[in-house]
């Protein structure tokens, strides 16, 4: 059996991105939060055009795109399943986060989606939605809760879900058309990452 090498510089076609995920889990119920947990009210059957919105002010700095480029038909069909939950922070009446946890297997438990709104990052609030989050989670037959984040994401986001007690157990390359040569998403979003 021959191995690729995988060492090395690997160029990427015209257009296209790519990024380093790290999967990261939880294999038991913290004996602690991170933090004191921030009430989140559940959105059992959210408005799409509401979704869609509230997903690109938390997302399009960081080339969250996936839930933007599916058809309303494929995100009402995730959204609206009895086994995925969303949840989101408030601050009086605006939306700040969301936190998506997807249950369809009930003992393997993913957060799909958790960030919240730039003005509301550097205040203290990720922890306490990451406390109401696995305070969601965890139930009585859940054995595993996972995510997964990327080096198109915050910069510190591994080291935060480190503290949150998430433990790095695979990485992957991702590549992808970049969405902002597509047309998908705005040009300006995430000028950090070079438009090529």
């Amino acid at each position: 059996m021959t191995l690729l090498n995988l060492d090395g510089y690997t160029d990427l076609p015209q257009g296209k991105i790519a990024a380093v995920v790290t999967y990261l889990e939880m294999k038991e119920r913290p004996a602690a939060l991170p933090a004191e947990p921030l009430p989140l009210r559940a959105v059992p059957a959210p408005d799409l055009a509401w979704y869609r919105r509230l997903y690109a002010r938390i997302g399009l700095d960081w080339l969250w795109t996936s839930r933007l480029l599916m058809t309303d038909a494929e995100v009402a069909a995730v959204l609206h399943h009895p086994a995925n939950a969303l949840f989101v922070a408030e601050d009086g009446s605006d939306a700040i986060g969301i936190v998506e946890l997807d249950r369809r297997t009930p003992e393997d438990v993913e957060i799909s989606f958790f960030g919240l709104v730039p003005g509301a990052t550097g205040q203290g609030l990720g922890p306490r939605m990451m406390a109401a989050a696995l305070g969601q989670a965890w139930q009585p037959e859940t054995r595993r809760v996972w995510l997964h984040t990327c080096t198109l994401d915050h910069p510190g986001a591994v080291s935060f879900y480190r503290r949150c007690g998430f433990t790095p157990y695979k990485r992957a390359i991702e590549v992808m058309d970049d969405p902002r040569l597509t047309g998908a998403i705005p040009r300006e979003a995430a000028p950090r990452v070079p438009l090529i």
